[in-house]
């Protein structure tokens, strides 16, 4: 069976900094507590100028976004080595962001938690969709399919086997490297 993900996106721009995805006065939030974690989820990008993103990826009162792809434009989470940015976006539901490149800090952290998948875009896609666009992701084929056009995503290679246990430590587990 296909690994594949149907979901409307949630578009954004250039340098989206970890402050919005999860603005600094939520770091508090502890994410192995289960109603932090949702409360987290309640939080992802409500750091966004509302001026430039009227739509509300998680709205009011609500733990889960109905965005399970993000796609993203340059630099998708610079700023402050936060984990709690992935969580953020895994514990709102979103399964991937595709964005035309990654902070390297942010990246790393998607990989370590486990929360969602970093996949790089070749196509600028933040330029082609617009939030609300039905989009399938196919995680087997590296793809991203919208509005009727079938667009290849870089493949994650060894780093998929590690965002699908669940993050590095539970990798680690898996594969013998420390103990369960």
């Amino acid at each position: 069976m296909a690994h594949t993900v149907t979901s409307p996106v949630y578009v954004v721009q250039d340098n989206i900094d970890t402050d919005q995805i999860i603005p600094a006065q939520y770091l508090t939030l502890v994410p192995t507590i289960p109603d932090e974690y949702d409360k987290l989820g309640s939080y992802a990008l409500i750091g966004l100028p509302d001026a430039l993103y009227p739509t509300r990826f998680v709205e009011e009162g609500q733990f889960k976004s109905p965005y399970k792809i993000v796609i993203g434009g340059r630099n998708f989470g610079c700023g402050s080595s936060r984990e709690h940015a992935p969580i953020a976006l895994g514990a709102a539901g979103v399964e991937a962001v595709v964005a035309d490149s990654f902070a390297r800090i942010f990246f790393r952290n998607c990989v370590a938690t486990g929360e969602c998948y970093p996949y790089d875009s070749p196509v600028r896609l933040c330029d082609v969709l617009k939030t609300g666009d039905i989009a399938t992701l196919d995680f087997d084929h590296d793809t991203l399919t919208a509005n009727g056009v079938t667009y290849s995503l870089k493949p994650l290679g060894e780093v998929r086997p590690v965002i699908e246990a669940g993050g590095i430590f539970n990798f680690a587990r898996q594969s013998g490297m420390i103990p369960s």
